[in-house]
C-alpha cells in the first residue's frame, strides 16, 4: 500500500511532541522547559502548548522544582504484547474523552493489509454506535471512515481496493461511480473532515479526520443520528482539533 504525501497540518505538532519526549527521556533527573526549548529549537509558546498536551495525556510529569520527567503513561509502554495493550488502553481512554466532548460515538480505524479495520469504538447509551448493517470492509465508498482512509492512498492503492470491493448502492445518496468517487477523494482537502451524509445508512451522518503516521493510514471518526446533523460540522471540527493525542499514540 502506498500513501499520498503526508499532510503537514494539522498534525505536524506530533513530530515536535516526539522530539520533546525524546529530550525529556534523556534527562532522567528532570529537565526545565528552558532546556527543552534549547534542545528542540521550539519557541516558548509552542513548547508550552505541547507540554500541556503531554502532561494531560500522562506522557510527561512536572516535579516539585518545575522540571519535567517521563510520565506514567509513557513508562507503561514496555515492549511486545505489554506495549500493545498499554497503547490500546491509553487510546480507549482518549476515545472515551472525545466521545464525551463531542457527544457522539467515536471510532478509530486503520487501513491494514489492504483492508479497512475499525479497531476501537467509544460509544454509550446516549451516543450509540452506528449499526454495521454492511461490513465496513466492503463499504469504503459509502462511509466517512472508508473515504477518509482511501483518500490517504495513492491511485494504485485505491484501484486495488475497489477491484476487490465493488461500490454497490447502499442508500439513494451512495456514490457508485469509481470515477466520481476518486474525483471527490482527490478534491478532499487533507485538513477538512470527510463527511458521510446518509451515504452508508439512512438515518446516520458521520465525519472522519485522517491520521497518517509514516506508512500507516488511520482515521478518527464520529457518528450521529440524522436528527443531530446540525451538530456534525462543529463536532467534526472538535474531533480534528483533538486528534493529535491519538496520532501521537500511533507514532509511539
Amino acid at each position: 500500500m502506498a500513501l499520498k504525501p503526508e499532510p503537514t497540518a494539522p498534525f505536524h505538532s506530533v513530530q515536535y511532541a516526539l522530539r520533546v519526549l525524546e529530550t525529556v527521556s534523556k534527562h532522567g533527573d528532570g529537565v526545565t522547559d528552558a532546556q527543552i526549548a534549547r534542545e528542540t529549537a521550539l519557541s516558548a509558546g509552542h513548547l508550552a502548548s505541547l507540554l500541556l498536551t503531554l502532561r494531560r495525556e500522562g506522557y510527561v510529569e512536572q516535579i516539585a522544582d518545575g522540571a519535567y520527567v517521563v510520565g506514567a503513561a509513557l513508562l507503561l509502554l514496555g515492549s511486545g504484547a505489554a506495549r500493545r495493550q498499554a497503547l490500546e488502553t491509553k487510546l480507549q481512554e482518549t476515545l472515551m474523552q472525545l466521545r464525551d466532548s463531542v457527544g457522539a460515538a467515536v471510532y478509530f480505524s486503520r487501513y491494514v493489509d489492504g483492508e479497512i479495520r475499525v479497531t476501537q469504538v467509544a460509544d454509550g447509551p446516549l451516543t450509540p454506535a452506528v449499526n454495521e448493517w454492511v461490513d465496513f470492509r466492503s463499504s469504503a465508498h459509502a462511509s466517512a471512515v472508508g473515504k477518509c482512509l482511501l483518500a490517504q492512498l495513492d491511485q494504485n492503492g485505491r484501484r486495488d481496493h475497489i477491484s476487490r470491493h465493488r461500490t454497490p448502492r447502499l442508500t439513494s445518496r451512495t456514490i457508485t461511480s469509481e470515477k466520481v468517487l476518486f474525483s471527490k477523494l482527490d478534491a478532499q482537502p487533507a485538513t477538512v473532515p470527510v463527511l458521510d451524509l446518509q451515504e452508508y445508512a439512512v438515518g446516520t451522518v458521520c465525519a472522519a479526520v485522517p491520521l497518517t503516521a509514516g506508512s500507516s493510514a488511520g482515521c478518527l471518526a464520529l457518528s450521529l443520528p440524522v436528527e443531530d446533523a446540525h451538530r456534525l460540522r462543529s463536532a467534526a471540527e472538535t474531533l480534528n482539533r483533538r486528534a493529535a493525542p491519538v496520532l501521537l499514540s500511533m507514532a509511539l
